[in-house]
């Protein structure tokens, strides 16, 4: 199996990871959107967490992960509902982490301990403890795969950065007892200001807030009512947003008939209609310096500044008038 990834390159795939990859739960995932509303706002948003995942298993396996670890990456995010996290401002969970609280038994229940098994790998010792795999995951503010992905992936489809930057970026990654770190500052800013371009411009833009705020009310009235349920939530976002679309419920169809292109919205502190705050997500990469790893923000002035200003912007929130639907 040929993959040509437009961050990491072309690569060949075969035995397990071609079964993993060509597996129902993975293959769903290319009907999960990364940004969650995102693209029924906008369809140039238009990421998927399949995408992503592919990706994630990629940048592991070029920084020397093992082939545990390229397998915990592409199937990390599979329990992801339709619309990503949008079911955590319907469940309004802070911690945004939904699709965790369920990924043991979205695993258990599909072909994935199957397919497993038949390469001699036991799915619980792989999947169902993370911790282990310190490429993929790393609590923030430090870089991991996961992190490094989904940052590089939307800025560069969305236009915020090119190849030759994303290259530059890579070629500054290095591993220390499994571990990334960077090994110059300047790769460091880089990413820093990239990462708050993803959770701060993009994460916070005010038509992203306002494709939230209506799919996540959306959803809740259509479980309150029964229209659909947890379960359903597992199909992929077009599926859902056909059920959405399809009810007779008046109350759900004026909801979701907002869920749109083209509306006019714009952030506004003094006149807004709606207000959401994100998780908090801060970025500070170790940096190796005279043989020691150091935390970016101690070594730039430029990046603690930057860290500080995303910092009170995700505790502020985003204000959104709403001009037009």
């Amino acid at each position: 199996m040929n993959i040509s990834d437009p961050i990491y390159g072309k690569y060949t795939v075969d035995g397990l990871l071609k079964e993993l990859i060509l597996s129902s739960p993975v293959q769903r995932l290319k009907g999960v959107y990364q940004g969650g509303a995102s693209y029924f706002v906008n369809e140039k948003w238009n990421v998927t967490r399949y995408d992503h995942s592919i990706g994630v298993m990629l940048l592991i396996q070029k920084l020397g992960g093992s082939l545990e670890e390229q397998v915990a990456g592409l199937l990390h995010d599979v329990s992801h509902t339709a619309f990503s996290h949008v079911i955590d401002f319907v469940f309004e969970n802070k911690a945004e982490d939904y699709h965790e609280t369920i990924y043991d038994r979205v695993i258990a229940d599909s072909e994935i301990p199957r397919i497993l098994n038949q390469y001699g790998f036991d799915y619980q010792s792989i999947l169902l403890d993370h911790s282990k795999w310190t490429i993929l995951e790393q609590p923030a503010p430090e870089l991991c795969a996961d992190r490094i992905d989904y940052t590089l992936r939307d800025m560069y489809q969305y236009g915020e950065i090119t190849s030759e930057e994303i290259n530059m970026f890579l070629n500054h990654l290095r591993l220390r007892d499994g571990k990334i770190y960077l090994k110059s500052i300047t790769a460091a800013e880089w990413f820093v200001q990239t990462y708050y371009k993803e959770v701060i411009d993009f994460f916070m833009n005010p038509l992203n807030v306002y494709g939230y705020d209506m799919l996540a009310k959306t959803i809740k009235i259509a479980l309150e009512k029964k229209i659909i349920d947890l379960d359903t939530l597992l199909l992929t976002d077009e599926e859902v947003m056909y059920l959405l679309r399809m009810t007779q419920d008046k109350e759900v169809n004026n909801l979701v008939n907002n869920i749109k292109r083209h509306v006019n919205v714009k952030e506004d502190k003094l006149t807004y209609d709606l207000h959401r705050k994100n998780k908090i997500r801060l970025i500070d990469p170790s940096v190796l310096c005279d043989g020691q790893l150091i935390r970016a923000s101690a070594l730039s002035k430029k990046i603690k500044k930057m860290n500080e200003k995303a910092k009170r912007k995700a505790e502020e929130g985003m204000f959104v008038k709403i001009i037009s639907t």
